[in-house]
């Protein structure tokens, strides 16, 4: 069992959790910005396009392999969860290809106006070349035409994504710790 917290939620809930064999296994930032119609400046060999069902094992592929450079234990983990991503129905799944070749994913769930920016990796060759800035701008202005209003992400405190999201207009709603039950 696992549970989200907030700092909010105050050292008595955090005490609560330990002595009940809880442990913190990730500290996270939420982060926020309104959505609105960007301009996107990416180069003409950039092309950005939703995957269907049919593509889940493609975009799994290429975020497993932006992950797995980093984290090489989650491999199987991401072409799982992102198999299942590509066919949920309330995501959308976003592929970047430079010059035809894909090298980028991000994943886009939308609910009740709020648009939640995930699952975004770069394959370590195709780096530094605009590819995640591209979906991020793709990713607004899509949530922008479907009436969404306000535009999530969550990433590590300090680390790129978290710095890159900053860049980009976003600013932290609040820090959460995820706990796990450890007996």
């Amino acid at each position: 069992m696992a549970h989200e917290v907030s700092p909010f939620a105050g050292a008595d809930t955090l005490k609560l959790l330990c002595e009940r064999n809880y442990h913190p296994v990730e500290i996270s930032n939420v982060l926020y910005k309104t959505v609105d119609s960007p301009q996107p400046v990416h180069a003409s060999e950039i092309h950005i396009r939703v995957v269907g069902q049919e593509e889940a094992h493609l975009w799994s592929e290429v975020n497993a392999r932006g992950w797995s450079h980093e984290y090489p234990e989650l491999l199987n983990f991401v072409l799982e969860s992102g198999t299942i991503s590509a066919i949920c129905p309330n995501t959308l799944c976003f592929l970047a290809e430079y010059d035809g070749v894909p090298g980028a994913a991000g994943a886009m769930c939308m609910r009740n106006g709020v648009a939640l920016f995930g699952g975004a990796a770069t394959v370590p060759e195709m780096r530094r070349r605009g590819l995640q800035t591209a979906l991020l701008y793709e990713r607004m202005r899509y949530a922008l035409d479907h009436g969404c209003d306000t535009a999530m992400i969550v990433a590590l405190p300090g680390s790129d994504s978290h710095r890159n999201a900053e860049r980009k207009g976003f600013r932290i709603a609040y820090t959460r710790t995820k706990w796990k039950l450890f007996r």
